[in-house]
């Protein structure tokens, strides 16, 4: 937030005295009292060639849209509260409007290290269901067999750590996520991931206003560890263990002022079937053999162009 500044004025009273006001000493003025609002407020949009979700495609391997706003409160230069939402154009079988993200926490820094503990609640409104073994399901299985549920909002809670080893050059991260009903599938969900970024010497294009151009490496490794999903006609004929997997990425950005040039490589160890399984995918599509198979969960390259603004950096 933009700083809020009250100069004090002293008043002098003059009593009792002949001498003149050129003879009298000249006092400094005090200092002006900066008061620094504990509010701030980040805020940022991205436009994305895919959006992957822990290794997986939310737009059917086409384009995405995100926008997210982050209002923060500072306890102390140590301690900060934040509550946000975050919006995505997504492509999912349930067709929903969108994804909206809502969450809430507590960051805590301590020198190089910070905390992040929080909540999040993923909403996808006005979902529509896909399953002729439910009577007065709105549509039918897709031709391909899948079937969907009637929603799939679910939360979860997170805790991530970030560690700057080297400042201002190397950091590293751990990522907790605990969904006790992912998807409302009646399975949990418990996702665990290490993060390394690197940054390099930022060096001048002297291209058109280009002045100076920073980037960095970075990458992360991940294991999505799911339980049982519940039976569910047409979705699940009975109670079904669903398949955990090993998700990574690994990729190079370039940053000039508040934006960001990600590309960066994706990819899972899910099979095709198991993709499909997790995902019901409705363009999945059977081999030789008859297994229905999804590409959502295959490798890909992702390019994504990102703007990220802090109130109290940026609009000063």
């Amino acid at each position: 937030m933009k700083k809020f500044v009250m100069s004090v004025v002293a008043a002098t009273t003059m009593c009792g005295s002949a001498a003149i006001a050129a003879d009298m000493p000249v006092k400094a003025r005090p200092a002006p009292v900066v008061v620094v609002s504990p509010w701030d407020w980040a805020f940022g949009a991205a436009l994305m060639s895919d959006y992957n979700f822990r290794g997986i495609s939310q737009s059917n391997r086409g384009p995405s849209v995100t926008a997210y706003s982050e209002t923060r409160y500072n306890v102390n230069s140590s301690f900060q509260l934040y509550l946000a939402s975050q919006y995505w154009a997504v492509t999912l079988p349930t067709n929903p409007t969108a994804e909206v993200d809502i969450y809430g926490g507590a960051r805590f820094t301590q020198g190089p290290v910070v905390l992040d503990i929080g909540g999040m609640y993923y909403w996808y409104p006005r979902e529509r269901q896909h399953n002729s073994a439910i009577v007065g399901a709105p549509f039918l299985t897709y031709p391909n067999g899948n079937a969907t549920l009637k929603q799939t909002d679910f939360w979860e809670v997170y805790g991530k750590l970030a560690w700057e080893v080297v400042k201002d050059k190397f950091a590293v991260g751990a990522n907790v996520y605990y969904a006790p009903d992912w998807l409302n599938t009646g399975a949990y969900g418990l996702f665990a991931s290490v993060t390394a970024k690197y940054t390099l010497p930022s060096f001048k294009p002297n291209v058109m206003m280009f002045d100076e151009i920073g980037w960095y490496v970075s990458g992360e490794l991940g294991r999505y560890w799911l339980g049982t999903a519940d039976a569910y006609p047409g979705v699940f004929a009975v109670a079904t263990a669903l398949p955990d997997y090993t998700t990574w990425n690994v990729g190079v950005a370039f940053t000039w002022k508040v934006a960001t040039l990600d590309l960066r490589y994706y990819d899972t160890d899910l099979s095709k079937a198991n993709c499909n399984l997790l995902t019901g995918d409705p363009n999945a599509i059977a081999n030789g053999a008859g297994v229905v198979g999804s590409k959502w969960c295959s490798a890909t390259f992702i390019a994504a162009l990102k703007f990220d603004l802090v109130a109290s950096q940026n609009l000063k």
